[in-house]
């Protein structure tokens, strides 16, 4: 599933295309996606492209009456094309833009979402969520209040969006191995200097992603069509029965959450 370091990749992606050009309509080939697309994107026409943000694992496109709210679900993606180069299976949405250019929504399993949001304050998609991992709001001492007292193991607490967004099971893994924190552990377990170490490293993390343009596993691809570079950097995600980086004992991995989490038993306490 395409993380917090994905999604910003597809928005740096996209932004030059959209903002300061005009949406000129929405084509929509398959309406019944995670949720039905929004009837205002479905008679959309003529509309300049304010801003594009993201909020979370969320695309939010800025319009004068509204917001496009768009997720790319488990394996969806977007890209910026020739508005003539004809859709695939897969393409379920494009956006046609001033200048010759699409927009183009794929998504082989369909788990996406394309919403409208009259404003980001009321938008249900959007409320609930924590802080955003590299605000400020972010902190070790912000981890170190909402850990206490907490039994769930630390690493599906780690991927809970009321607790902070978009940090995804690949994230979560590399960042625990990197803080050497075992995610075998209780949330409740963080000393005050481990969670300060922990909020910088999940930081470092999700960063370097993004200059690396994310990680593609299976389906991501960057806005250009290229891939993310950084699964050539994974420390731990994936890589069961190998030998670890820093010390050569075999990397583990247990189901934790219906997720499997990736870690040193050696090098992790």
């Amino acid at each position: 599933m395409p993380e917090l370091p994905e999604i910003e990749t597809s928005r740096r992606g996209i932004e030059p295309y959209l903002v300061n050009h005009k949406i000129i309509k929405a084509i929509v080939r398959q309406p019944k996606l995670r949720w039905p697309v929004s009837p205002q994107i479905i008679a959309l026409e003529n509309q300049p492209v304010l801003s594009v943000q993201r909020r979370a694992k969320y695309l939010l496109i800025e319009l004068p009456d509204g917001w496009l709210v768009g997720h790319l679900g488990m394996s969806g993606s977007v890209r910026i094309l020739p508005e003539f180069l004809e859709a695939g299976k897969h393409d379920h949405v494009d956006f046609l833009i001033s200048g010759g250019k699409v927009l183009r929504y794929t998504d082989p399993r369909r788990f996406g979402a394309w919403l409208w949001a009259d404003d980001l304050e009321t938008c249900s998609a959007l409320k609930h969520l924590g802080p955003e991992p590299l605000s400020d709001e972010f902190s070790g001492a912000y981890l170190l209040k909402k850990s206490q007292g907490k039994k769930t193991l630390i690493k599906p607490w780690l991927m809970d969006n009321k607790l902070v967004v978009g940090v995804g099971n690949i994230y979560a893994s590399e960042s625990l191995f990197e803080a050497r924190i075992s995610p075998l552990r209780a949330a409740g377990t963080l000393t005050g200097s481990e969670a300060d170490n922990l909020a910088l490293t999940i930081k470092r993390v999700l960063q370097r992603s993004i200059e690396q343009g994310g990680t593609t596993l299976r389906d991501f691809l960057q806005a250009d069509g290229k891939p993310g570079y950084f699964a050539q950097e994974l420390q731990v995600y994936g890589r069961t029965g190998e030998p670890c980086h820093a010390c050569g004992e075999l990397i583990e991995s247990e189901k934790h959450g219906q997720r499997t989490t990736f870690f040193c038993r050696h090098c992790q306490r």
